[in-house]
């Protein structure tokens, strides 16, 4: 009995640092670039766009396909960091407890 009580009282203390980690992550600035600067996209930790720079010299009418080519690349730089930093954070987290390959927290 007292190794279930142990158990549960681990499972919480896990719940609790994971909506920690959760919380820091959502609160995370991401900054994604492409066009060497030409273009910047933020992101929160969410994904959501928090906010889009671009530089006036790619507003011409000619190279629409491109400036939308650039936000595109921004926006997939600046998710996949904040992937990045999301799976490291998590990955403190889980450590010590043996998940199956490709598995992700939180389900």
């Amino acid at each position: 009995m007292r190794d279930i009580m142990g158990m549960m009282g681990k499972v919480k203390e896990m719940q609790a640092k994971m909506e920690s980690v959760q919380a820091e992550i959502a609160a995370l600035d991401i900054e994604g670039k492409s066009g060497g600067g030409l273009v910047v996209v933020r992101l929160n930790g969410k994904g959501e766009m928090l906010g889009l720079k671009v530089d006036p010299s790619l507003f011409k009418e000619d190279e629409v396909e491109i400036l939308e080519d650039l936000i595109i690349a921004a926006h997939k730089d600046a998710k996949e960091k904040g992937e990045a930093i999301a799976q490291e954070k998590m990955a403190g987290l889980t450590a010590g407890i043996p998940l199956p390959p490709g598995m992700k927290l939180p389900f």
